[in-house]
């Protein structure tokens, strides 16, 4: 069955991995990519789709934009990956956080109201992250999706404030919503400021690996494509109104990800020069995906040091995301 989706923040990291697996996997789908292509999104992650897809350069706080996009496409169907995303940002600029994050969310759920009326099988899909939850400490269980919104960064708060207005729209309204909270993504296509793709540069580079506090953070990493999967999932068979936890079962410290990083690439330890450690950092995020594992039969197919191997290969064929 055909269908018309809205596809917002296509050409970032986790939205363009998303678009190259799903096009390819629905041939039939119509599928509008809505990207304002900032620093962080990059165009040539669609080279291999861009003849399947209609790309729209513009911004989801666009309300005259996505009226028209709604109208001329007949959008049955939203997806919505965008969104500023990197904390250290966060903590210098706020409000842009807040802009795209919450108002544009808003934007795009009141839209996709107005046009929807009271057909509620049209689905509207939030991708959002694990650190609304806040911080685990050592040998804490890790989040469900009951665990409480506590959220410790502007980035965060900004992300859980997104979250709570899609699910108001889905208790008030009936929208047929489904939120998904993923643990740290790795693979292609990653902006160059994130830890990985950011530690294979400085150490491909000789330059120093600059480590937050003490590196001994810890992250649940999951590969970019077993997060596609995981959507794909939810996109076709969440129920209404559900949110779904999305983890990788690795839980890595930042600091045995840069030196496993330095080991492949053959490169000395004395690169990583340890530095004062981030605002509010918190110290340890872990996923519990045992509801969408048993509810949708999803699970996670690649194994972090292969898929690591594959990401780092990747960077050193394609030298100009490092740049």
């Amino acid at each position: 069955m055909s269908k018309n989706i809205l596809i917002t923040g296509g050409a970032g990291f986790i939205g363009s991995n998303f678009i190259n697996y799903f096009i390819n996997k629905y041939p039939k789908y119509n599928l509008i990519v809505l990207d304002k292509l900032t620093y962080a999104a990059n165009i040539k992650n669609l080279d291999n789709v861009i003849h399947k897809i209609i790309f729209i350069k513009g911004d989801i706080c666009d309300f005259d934009l996505l009226n028209t996009i709604f109208s001329k496409y007949k959008i049955d169907s939203v997806i919505n990956f965008a969104a500023e995303t990197h904390v250290d940002n966060s903590i210098k600029n706020p409000l842009i956080f807040t802009q795209t994050n919450v108002i544009g969310t808003n934007s795009l759920l009141e839209v996709s109201r107005q046009f929807w009326k009271d057909n509620y099988e049209n689905k509207f899909l939030q991708i959002s992250t694990d650190e609304v939850y806040g911080t685990l400490s050592e040998g804490e269980k890790p989040f469900t999706e009951n665990t409480p919104l506590k959220p410790n960064s502007p980035y965060s708060a900004s992300k859980a404030s997104a979250d709570l207005m899609v699910m108001s729209y889905y208790k008030t309204y009936n929208m047929n919503i489904n939120i998904t909270n993923c643990s740290n993504n790795y693979g292609k296509y990653q902006h160059s400021e994130k830890l990985i793709p950011h530690m294979i540069k400085c150490a491909y580079k000789n330059e120093k690996l600059l480590v937050y506090g003490n590196g001994m953070n810890i992250r649940d990493w999951i590969f970019v494509e077993d997060h596609c999967a995981a959507v794909d999932s939810v996109f076709h068979n969440g129920k209404r109104g559900e949110r779904y936890n999305v983890g990788g079962h690795t839980e890595k410290r930042n600091l045995d990800i840069v030196k496993l990083i330095l080991k492949y690439l053959g490169k000395s330890e004395e690169l990583i020069n340890f530095v004062v450690d981030r605002k509010g950092h918190d110290y340890r995020y872990a996923i519990d995906s045992t509801k969408i594992e048993n509810e949708l039969g999803w699970k996670t197919k690649m194994q972090f040091n292969e898929g690591i191997r594959e990401t780092i290969n990747w960077y050193l064929e394609n030298l100009d995301r490092l740049s």
